[in-house]
Order: structure tokens, then C-alpha cells, then sequence
């Protein structure tokens, strides 16, 4: 279970995964040699705290609001490097940021997005990967990215959409 399914369970502090999530990024940031700047932390912060992925826009203008340089160069910058360290994805059908729930290990981007709450749930399936790259291999394709997003209804909207019409 990542962040963004376990928020909904009335025992689950949020807090706690947002200061994993950004002692994560410290280590991994001093493991790669790079800074991890105030604007670089804030945004990483700020799409964690965001329970649904989080558009560069939206972004932008809270980072606006608290003071920080934030014309959208920075911005992007910000991103790119969050995206190029495995700190966050970008779940592209959103053209959004998602924190990422397994920073430390190197994996591919496969979500799970409710089409009601828009919630997206962050999964990875190693036998999917696998399966991918010897049926691109069979083709003589070389794979070099690979998100994989699949919407539909989480278990709660599906519940909810059920009993409304019971």
C-alpha cells in the first residue's frame, strides 16, 4: 500500500509519510551528490501533501503564495530534477506530480487512477515489466520509457457507486 491508497484509512498519519518521503530525498539527494534545495524540498513537500497528483501550475502558484521564486522555469527545473533523482512521477494522462512511494529503489511508473476521486494509487509488477520488454525485444524494439496508467473506480467510489444504487 503507497501514500496515496493509505490516506484513506482513519489510522494512517500523512505526516509520517511526508517526512519519510523527504528523509528519503536528503539520502538520496547526499548519495547522488546533489543539493536539495529550499524550492526543491518545498515542491516535494507540497506534492506530498497533495493526496492527488499535483499539476506544475497548481504548484507554481503555492509556491507563489509562500514567497519562493516560482516563475515556471524554476518550477520545471524543480520538477526535472525531482523526476530525474525517482523522487516523484509524472502520471501523464494528469500531466501531474505524484510523490513517490518507493524512492529508494529504482522502478517504473504503473498507476492506478480513479476516474471518480481521481486518486491515484502507485503499483509495481516486475512480471509486467519483464513481459514488456520481451514482447518489445520479439519485435527488435528497444524500450526506453515505460508509464503505464490504467483508470477505472478505486474500491471505495466502486462501493459508493454500488450502494447508491442499491
Amino acid at each position: 500500500m503507497d501514500h496515496q491508497e493509505s490516506h484513506t484509512h482513519s489510522s494512517h498519519n500523512h505526516n509520517d509519510c511526508i517526512e519519510t518521503a523527504l528523509a528519503t530525498a536528503e539520502t538520496l539527494c547526499l548519495e547522488q551528490g546533489q543539493r536539495l534545495t529550499k524550492v526543491r524540498r518545498r515542491a516535494l513537500e507540497l506534492i506530498w501533501q497533495s493526496h492527488r497528483p499535483l499539476g506544475a501550475y497548481q504548484l507554481l502558484a503555492k509556491l507563489a503564495e509562500e514567497g519562493f521564486n516560482s516563475a515556471p522555469p524554476t518550477v520545471y527545473r524543480a520538477l526535472d530534477f525531482l523526476l530525474a533523482a525517482g523522487l516523484v512521477h509524472k502520471v501523464e494522462s494528469m500531466n501531474a506530480y505524484l510523490g513517490c512511494a518507493h524512492a529508494d529503489k529504482p522502478h517504473k511508473g504503473y498507476f492506478l487512477i480513479c476516474d471518480s476521486c481521481h486518486n491515484v494509487m502507485e503499483f509495481d509488477y516486475q512480471d509486467v515489466h519483464t513481459s514488456l520488454l520481451e514482447k518489445a525485444a520479439r519485435h527488435g524494439f528497444e524500450l526506453r520509457a515505460e508509464t503505464i496508467e490504467l483508470t477505472g473506480l478505486c474500491a471505495k467510489c466502486k462501493m459508493a457507486s454500488t450502494g447508491a444504487n442499491a
